[in-house]
């Protein structure tokens, strides 16, 4: 089952079960809820980004080949955690905009999206899957420029609006296998990066427990989970965001996220 959130044809923003091309079964109680449906589908006018998160907490050198291609070490004991502004956050058919101060060094990371379901605070290791609702396709745009050399820190070239796209449907915990999927980036239709969620350092169970054990994780926070090698910068030469480009997540069983490259306005 694949789980979208959209505007349909009155304008209303719902939640629905997928069921064919532009089509849903709204759900009709809270996302959070025991889920019940409608008896009826209806036509998705607009998909939007699959949950608005009170948290994005994103994990940095979750894969050892990239950590390698970056030079950086690769954590051992601890996940290198940092934050997302949640005013990134934006939908499968939404443009990231190349912001004005920091255009040029713009880069793409392929990226698992773990969203929470309930309140998790110390839970154990064993218990951890038990606080997710499913999972999402993400990429965690970085301003590299920002992030490497002019603030040698990650919190603004990790979160200018749109640098944190979701999407396209939420696939439910008990749907899917975070420990040995496929996940992929394509640019412009190009292959960048190709791996599997087997390859990450910490697990999703091993991050949500440890995470929780730093700080409460709300329900509709979402976790970004490490990208694997392949970035553009660490390409030669390295190949970073233009206008008009297209870039594409990519994870099997939850499906394809796909944005447009914008310059601002």
């Amino acid at each position: 089952m694949q789980l979208v959130r959209y505007v349909n044809e009155k304008g209303a923003i719902r939640y629905g079960k997928c069921v064919g091309a532009g089509e849903a079964i709204p759900l009709t109680v809270g996302l959070l809820d025991p889920w019940e449906w409608g008896e009826t589908s209806e036509r998705v006018s607009a998909r939007l980004a699959p949950v608005v998160p009170p948290n994005v907490i994103a994990i940095g050198r979750n894969y050892q080949g990239h950590a390698k291609e970056m030079k950086a070490e690769t954590p051992e004991s601890d996940p290198l955690i940092f934050l997302k502004a949640t005013t990134a956050v934006i939908g499968p058919d939404d443009s990231i905009v190349l912001p004005r101060s920091a255009p040029e060094e713009v880069d793409f990371e392929a990226e698992l999206g773990v969203i929470i379901a309930r309140t998790a605070k110390d839970v154990a290791l064993e218990d951890a899957l038990d606080h997710v609702l499913g999972y999402t396709c993400a990429n965690d745009v970085s301003a590299r420029d920002c992030q490497k050399r002019r603030d040698k820190q990650w919190a603004r070239g990790k979160s200018f609006d749109t640098f944190c796209p979701i999407g396209p449907v939420i696939v439910p915990r008990e749907e899917f296998d975070p420990s040995r999927a496929g996940i992929r980036s394509f640019l412009n239709g190009r292959l960048m990066q190709e791996s599997n969620t087997g390859e990450m350092i910490f697990s999703v169970s091993a991050l949500v427990s440890y995470l929780s054990h730093q700080f409460t994780l709300l329900p509709g926070t979402i976790i970004l989970t490490g990208t694997p090698e392949g970035v553009g910068a660490a390409r030669t030469p390295s190949v970073f965001l233009r206008p008009g480009d297209e870039i594409c997540v990519e994870i099997d069983g939850i499906g394809r996220l796909s944005n447009r490259v914008v310059a601002a306005v």
